[in-house]
């Protein structure tokens, strides 16, 4: 007698597997290293460190990215945000304590991410993300500015004709990216025509060898956590938020969803992973994830191509990265801010159905954030607007309507809409204390009660029909209105 075995199980084979497939991811992470490698010296110059430090950073987050993020094709490295947070620190204390606050921070990620924080994206509005967005293609922008100032003619036109390659060439095809070919081909031209104009290695020294783990050199004293634990929550906050938007923005793009909280987590794990190898820390890039999306990249094939070859390109083939004019990776920069703004929100048409609100939302969320070059306080300002202005818009629903009852022995007062601290502290003003019978009805049949404040209110209303002889019965109170008002009437303060 025979024993079947079991049928074995086959997974599905990877996408990156197919060649077509691999030939995208690969290309796409070969032009996302190109201009990773601009992007992390100006960040590290930013800092107030070695470029070897931004480099290593944009190699480890990448790499460790790939496995363990939430969000495949996302690009994450060396950040502007990041090196504005740090800059102080390094400046008083020097890189080591910037290395423990690195890892601090991404320590601080892991414990945000279990304890939920990605789930505070669905509170964004829609006109923040959007205010986002353009800011975002705003400072990439001014950000290619100083490359294009005080420079010589040739570095202009360099930039026309890979402008002319990227817009034309897709028309023409896509099976390689656009950008990449401007890059090859305005190096060659440089090279050959002996054309001198700023290039890669005129922007800081590349490393020659492979990064190296290692314990911060910082004393392990209450005293250091004491200096570094600001900077490294810091780097955690403004590192998730921009990773969590980012990711947000990437799952409209390709039509997907990704996990968030393990996003959030595995941002943690690579800050760490940078902080040991001695990098400056990062988070996700707007910029290179868009370039590498819009390339055609899905998988996080891309995303680990992208540190290898930045690594291989900066160690082994340094001296050939250097050569690279500084005006084909600025206007493949240019090309991505383009892209990224969202070009639809500010059209005259959409602009007149647009509630004011919401344009007031977006336009505070872009000035603060390219004001400040901090994309954390724009996000900041942006949701704090949206709050005030969401509040003072549901307070002016609210309304009171008070009508004698069918027997004429009572009068009912009905109260619609949505009861809270912005609509409620007026709600002692709406009644006729005087002229009232000797029974008030209040009907929140058509209202929810949302907080104390409101609760306090009804409070005061009812003591001042009592302090009358009125006697106020209030019915119509849902469930969680009924069992907030119960649990809080009376127990408030004085009401009167």
């Amino acid at each position: 007698m025979s024993l079947s075995t079991p049928a074995r199980v086959r997974r599905p084979r990877p996408a990156w597997l197919s060649p077509a497939v691999f030939r995208t991811e690969a290309l796409s992470g070969l032009v996302v290293a190109l201009a990773l490698i601009p992007e992390a010296v100006s960040f590290s110059i930013i800092a107030g460190v070695d470029p070897r430090l931004g480099l290593f950073a944009s190699f480890t987050m990448a790499v460790t990215i790939a496995f363990t993020g939430g969000r495949p094709a996302m690009i994450s490295a060396a950040t502007g945000a990041v090196a504005l947070v740090v800059a102080p620190l390094v400046h008083t204390h020097g890189v080591q304590y910037l290395l423990a606050a690195v890892v601090l921070g991404g320590v601080f990620q892991v414990l945000l991410a279990v304890a939920g924080v990605a789930r505070l994206m669905r509170f964004l509005p829609r006109s923040v993300m959007v205010g986002f967005v353009n800011a975002l293609a705003i400072l990439i922008f001014l950000a290619q500015l100083p490359y294009l100032t005080g420079v010589q003619w040739p570095v202009y036109a360099l930039l026309a004709v890979g402008l002319v390659i990227m817009v034309g060439l897709p028309r023409l095809t896509q099976v390689v990216p656009a950008p990449l070919v401007a890059i090859i081909a305005l190096t060659t031209f440089t090279l050959v025509a002996g054309v001198s104009v700023p290039t890669v290695g005129d922007e800081g020294a590349l490393p020659d060898s492979l990064p190296v783990p290692g314990v911060p050199d910082v004393p392990l004293t209450l005293e250091t956590l004491r200096i570094v634990a600001p900077y490294a929550l810091a780097v955690a906050l403004v590192g998730l938020l921009e990773s969590l938007m980012t990711a947000k923005l990437v799952d409209g793009i390709t039509d997907t969803r990704s996990d968030k909280t393990r996003e959030s987590w595995g941002q943690g794990v690579a800050n760490v992973v940078t902080g040991v190898f001695g990098g400056m820390g990062g988070c996700a890039m707007i910029g290179q994830t868009m370039i590498n999306v819009r390339s055609g990249a899905r998988t996080r094939l891309s995303t680990f191509l992208a540190g290898v070859f930045l690594l291989v390109l900066v160690v082994v083939l340094g001296d050939v990265v250097a050569l690279i004019p500084m005006a084909a990776l600025v206007g493949v920069m240019v090309m991505v801010s383009v892209g990224t703004f969202d070009w639809h929100s500010v059209r005259p048409s959409t602009l007149r159905r647009m509630p004011k609100s919401e344009t007031a939302v977006m336009v505070v969320t872009v000035v603060a954030t390219v004001t400040t070059h901090n994309l954390a306080i724009g996000v900041v300002a942006g949701v704090l607007t949206a709050m005030v202005l969401f509040a003072r818009r549901v307070a002016h629903l609210v309304t009171v309507e008070g009508t004698p009852s069918s027997d004429g022995t009572a009068k009912v007062y009905r109260v619609t809409g949505q009861l809270f601290f912005a609509s409620s502290n007026d709600l002692v003003f709406r009644f006729d204390y005087p002229h009232d019978p000797a029974t008030v009805v209040i009907d929140l049949s058509g209202a929810q009660i949302w907080d104390a404040s409101t609760v306090a209110a009804l409070d005061a209303i009812t003591a001042k029909y009592a302090a009358r002889g009125t006697e106020v019965t209030i019915t119509g109170m849902d469930a969680h209105s009924a069992e907030r008002h119960a649990r809080l009437a009376g127990n408030l303060g004085d009401t009167h």
